[in-house]
């Protein structure tokens, strides 16, 4: 904060020693006019650093939320590929880390979704799915394909908590510090900047002031509409983890017991006597 009252004073001290200089050294003319030089050059250098502030204001969270909403359908898939992966564990296990998952994603969908709007996370998502990641850690498996199984599922595991964790640092993104109240700042100075360079309009020539103004105004809600991802006019919904939970439920679920085969009984085949096929026996 001191470097930038600093920088301030010293742009504002340049300004002044440079008006004293030519003034002692009388060069130049007395520029008063409204639409002269001076106020030309002004008002044309904070138009431009208006512009240049506001579009970092609108591009960064844009860009932000776009990279959010794509992430989120990265978590969506993680999450349908580690249920695939669950399919080909042993019984009971295969049936618990389904249910689990599925509670997990429902969980996010429509409790912890809401909360992202604020910020944060559910503490209790993050346990849900550690708890997971625990259990299925912790299963006694027997055969290359249970191993393999196993690992799939734990690898699928470790995506969908780092897609977590992106998320998380998804909800907590701003826009750069400052750079709102500037864009507010250099606004203002904007709208007003006519009547600080002397003039008066009247008339007709209010119209295209307050349109402007009216203008910069909206802009300016809408850059601090948008600056958070989970929230306002780009937020970004759970339309991903709502498509990976219809498809889940689209994917066989296993069994909580092992099906038994039903042995049914041979069917007799009643078989002629072999005299019988013989020419005497006809």
């Amino acid at each position: 904060m001191l470097v930038c009252v600093l920088a301030v004073a010293a742009a504002v001290g340049v300004v002044a020693l440079a008006a004293f200089l030519f003034r002692k050294l009388d060069r130049g003319a007395d520029d008063r006019d409204p639409g002269g030089p001076s106020a030309g050059h002004a008002g044309a250098m904070l138009s431009a650093l208006f512009l240049l502030v506001f579009a970092i204001a609108i591009i960064v969270p844009w860009t932000t939320a776009d990279a959010a909403r794509q992430n989120t359908y990265t978590e969506g898939d993680a999450a349908v590929q580690t249920y695939w992966a669950s399919t080909a564990l042993p019984a009971p296990a295969a049936a618990e880390v389904q249910a689990r998952l599925r509670d997990y994603v429902g969980f996010v969908v429509d409790e912890e979704w809401p909360l992202m709007a604020e910020g944060r996370l559910s503490p209790e998502g993050g346990a849900l799915l550690n708890g997971l990641r625990a259990h299925v850690t912790g299963l006694e498996v027997s055969g290359d394909d249970a191993h393999d199984a196993k690992n799939a599922v734990l690898d699928g595991l470790a995506n969908l908590s780092a897609a977590r964790q992106q998320r998380a640092a998804d909800a907590t993104a701003t826009p750069p510090a400052g750079v709102l109240a500037l864009s507010i700042l250099t606004g203002t100075v904007v709208i007003i900047f006519p009547f600080m360079a002397g003039a008066r309009p009247r008339g007709m020539a209010m119209v295209p002031l307050v349109t402007m103004a009216a203008l910069l105004g909206l802009g300016t809600y809408q850059a601090w509409d948008i600056s958070h991802v989970f929230s306002g006019g780009l937020a970004v919904k759970p339309d991903a983890l709502r498509a990976a939970a219809q498809e889940i439920q689209r994917i066989p679920q296993i069994p909580e017991t092992p099906v038994k085969p039903v042995k049914r009984p041979a069917t007799e085949i009643s078989q002629t006597p072999r005299a019988a096929l013989t020419p005497q026996g006809r």
